[in-house]
């Protein structure tokens, strides 16, 4: 188990997601990009279509680094600030202003505000609370691990929230309402990530390792809860991405991916 640490490597999350957004490698995001529209990936992969960065990602992101990398390493790459202060409102500037974009060029690592950071702090107290997620969290796993392999002719990629070979692969989800996890769950596609995820793994090692998602929610209270995934439900996301994976090979054959709108559509009111 201890060897299986020394197959993810680091490096800059820019170096990662280049690798996968170019069609070199495929990470379970594009995948899924995939899996919705064959002709949005290849739109991807060709520059002929960028992905907006998301307010949502970049609070996302913090969290994930203060929660599962700790202060130090959360301080190393974010500075928290609202930015300058207009002395004549007492307020800071607003962020389409040219003294808050001249400010932002001389900040070290990404910005983020302080109600964001505050958030995101009591978001880890409240996972800390937990009676049983620190335990998943608190061994000796290794956070942001980067894994390739080639599976069924095709370079792949995952880059884990979390990994320790003693307890699994676990992904860090912020939401919205944790009442309403189990629908975004279904809603994101979460378990299609996971099955990847799972997949890479075990192209490697040989192993399917046991899979959960941890998840704290946005609202006042930032409620923690996890989920285990079974290995019965991985399976069946597994052979769907298997499909997908099938289909992208058929298309780069034939240098062709189709929006799935190529037919007649039927509208009918049933369906």
């Amino acid at each position: 188990m201890n060897s299986d640490r020394n197959l993810l490597r680091f490096e800059p999350e820019e170096q990662y997601h280049s690798r996968s957004k170019s069609g070199e490698c495929l990470s379970s995001h594009m995948l899924a990009t995939f899996r919705k529209m064959p002709f949005k990936y290849y739109a991807r992969i060709t520059g002929l279509l960028e992905e907006p960065a998301k307010p949502e990602y970049i609070f996302g992101s913090a969290a994930h680094k203060l929660i599962l990398e700790g202060t130090d390493a959360f301080d190393a790459a974010y500075t928290v600030s609202d930015g300058p202060i207009n002395e004549r409102t007492g307020k800071p500037y607003g962020k389409d202003t040219k003294v808050y974009a001249d400010w932002l060029s001389m900040q070290e690592g990404e910005v983020i505000t302080t109600d964001d950071f505050n958030e995101i702090v009591s978001m880890n107290e409240s996972i800390l609370r937990h009676p049983e997620i620190p335990a998943l969290l608190s061994g000796d796993g290794i956070a942001e691990g980067v894994v390739r392999a080639e599976v069924d002719g095709i370079c792949c990629q995952i880059r884990m929230d979390y990994f320790d070979p003693e307890v699994g692969i676990i992904d860090l989800k912020t939401c919205r309402d944790i009442e309403m996890f189990d629908h975004d769950m279904r809603s994101y596609g979460y378990i299609f990530n996971m099955a990847f995820y799972r997949r890479v793994m075990r192209e490697l090692t040989g192993l399917n390792y046991p899979v959960y998602i941890v998840a704290v929610d946005k609202t006042p209270f930032h409620i923690a809860g996890y989920w285990h995934i079974p290995d019965a439900e991985l399976d069946l996301a597994e052979r769907i991405n298997t499909a997908a994976m099938n289909r992208l090979k058929e298309c780069r054959e034939k240098s062709f991916f189709p929006t799935g709108f190529e037919r007649k559509q039927i509208f009918t009111l049933n369906k």
